[in-house]
């Protein structure tokens, strides 16, 4: 049985943009980048949005040759997992292993959940809350950038009531801060 993980960085006042759509004020250093791809290879399947498919396309076909490591890294994991995108708009996609559906269905993720052998992930505020409210949500993987915006595109959808339990943590040097929460047991 796999995991569904929602994961993000965010701003400290829990917001994955701002309220232009920006979010240059979320990109990690080295080492939180090497950390999330670590976090991010056992991932076999991702769950987007039609804008976070969008925004995480340009790994297909980002020219890598002068970027560090970590990020030619992340550009191998994300093109060798499968991908889902849920949108009523987008027509195509940019690469292989990609599948477009119109409706998000939380029994189809549930069986998803229970054939696969590796985890998957859910990318977007906007299809992570649907995904959040109908329960299928496992864990969840905060990145913590060091910065206040004040408004924006919330990371959690209002009016949830979960019970949580922290597994996990991580400092960097930078700033930034990882925390990790399963389902409380």
């Amino acid at each position: 049985m796999s995991t569904l993980i929602y994961s993000a960085i965010t701003s400290l006042d829990g917001y994955v943009a701002d309220t232009n759509g920006n979010f240059d004020w979320a990109q990690p250093d080295e080492e939180v980048h090497t950390f999330i791809n670590d976090m991010e290879k056992p991932i076999g399947t991702y769950l987007y949005g039609r804008k976070m498919y969008e925004t995480m396309a340009v790994w297909e076909t980002m020219p890598l040759h002068d970027e560090p490591d970590c990020m030619r890294d992340f550009a191998h994991i994300w093109k060798a997992a499968d991908k889902i995108v849920y949108s009523k708009t987008l027509k195509t996609v940019s690469g292989p292993k990609t599948q477009i559906k119109i409706n998000f269905d939380a029994q189809e993720i549930k069986r998803l959940k229970q054939i696969e052998s590796s985890d998957l992930a859910i990318g977007g505020p906007h299809i992570a809350a649907v995904a959040i409210k109908a329960g299928v949500v496992d864990e969840y993987h905060q990145f913590i950038a060091p910065v206040i915006i004040g408004a924006g595109n919330a990371w959690l959808p209002n009016n949830v009531h979960i019970n949580l339990e922290l597994v996990d943590e991580k400092r960097f040097p930078s700033g930034f801060i990882y925390l990790r929460y399963h389902l409380a047991r």
